[in-house]
């Protein structure tokens, strides 16, 4: 199918309005301009969180679990504390491909990584994750994956070129993997994800399972036109979020329940679902 995405309004999200200048903080280019190498601070971040993933992971699932178990109140306030904590550090958003598209422009570098979620999880790898900057950071990225560059499951280090990093992207949609881009040491952005909760990322599944969101909602919100959609099923598949339902009319959608990575689009055949500006929305514009 033909995605689309309409464009009507203006973005007012917190990163948009702190790291944007008033755009879309991930549309910035100055947001990856930081020559990672250079930058000590996000060198040593990078470098520590790729390289204890596995050691850090079953304590932070473990700590999850807990925070599942208490009392309501507790737990927001808890899970509000860690989505402070994680604005500075490392933090995400879902991008539907056409801005990934964008985002390819505006960087020069492209770099094919292991996943590191993928490699806790067991879960099969093929070069889903992107680094994407504008000076080069080879190096670095040697350093900080090289426990994860052995085995017959790994992509390794590949250097891409903007159209082959845009078929990456395009097989992911085909998946139904959600595009999503993340900060190291916020707001510099050095990755564009793709993964899911059964695929076994994290980040999804502490936001979506754990209800503990480290990511911001995205720009965008799905809009479903009834009068097109034949009742198929096949979207509600591919929703991570659950904001595709069964209803006697068919399929109905929770705009509540959307964070606008668009992944649905892939799986209509009728053009039935399209991106909105969140913004012109009014029952989500202020949902983030």
């Amino acid at each position: 199918m033909e995605a689309s995405i309409d464009e009507t309004g203006s973005c007012v999200c917190e990163f948009c309005a702190q790291h944007g200048d008033g755009k879309r903080w991930y549309l910035e280019a100055s947001n990856y301009a930081v020559d990672l190498s250079a930058d000590a601070e996000r060198r040593g971040y990078m470098t520590e969180f790729v390289q204890r993933f596995d050691e850090r992971m079953p304590r932070n699932v473990e700590l999850l679990e807990t925070l599942q178990r208490l009392p309501g109140p507790l737990r927001r306030m808890l899970s509000t504390i860690v989505r402070q904590r994680q604005k500075h550090d490392h933090f995400g958003q879902p991008v539907p491909i056409e801005e990934c598209e964008r985002i390819l422009e505006m960087t020069t570098s492209v770099v094919q990584l292991p996943c590191v979620c993928r490699h806790f999880s067991g879960t099969p790898e093929r070069g889903y994750c992107l680094a994407v900057t504008v000076n080069p950071a080879d190096e670095l990225l040697a350093e900080a994956f090289r426990d994860y560059l052995d085995g017959p499951d790994t992509s390794g280090l590949q250097r891409l070129t903007k159209a082959e990093a845009l078929d990456v992207l395009r097989r992911c949609e085909a998946e139904g993997l959600m595009h999503s881009v993340w900060t190291f040491k916020t707001p510099f952005i050095a990755a564009i994800c793709n993964c899911s909760v059964e695929a076994g990322c994290m980040a999804m599944r502490t936001t979506v399972t754990y209800d503990v969101p480290i990511m911001w909602r995205g720009e965008y919100v799905a809009v479903l036109d009834a009068t097109a959609c034949s009742g198929c099923g096949l979207c509600l598949e591919r929703c991570p979020f659950g904001a595709l339902l069964r209803s006697e009319r068919g399929v109905e959608l929770d705009a509540g329940a959307c964070w606008g990575c668009g992944v649905c689009r892939s799986a209509c055949h009728r053009d039935a679902l399209s991106l909105v500006e969140r913004t012109s929305v009014p029952a989500v514009a202020s949902v983030w």
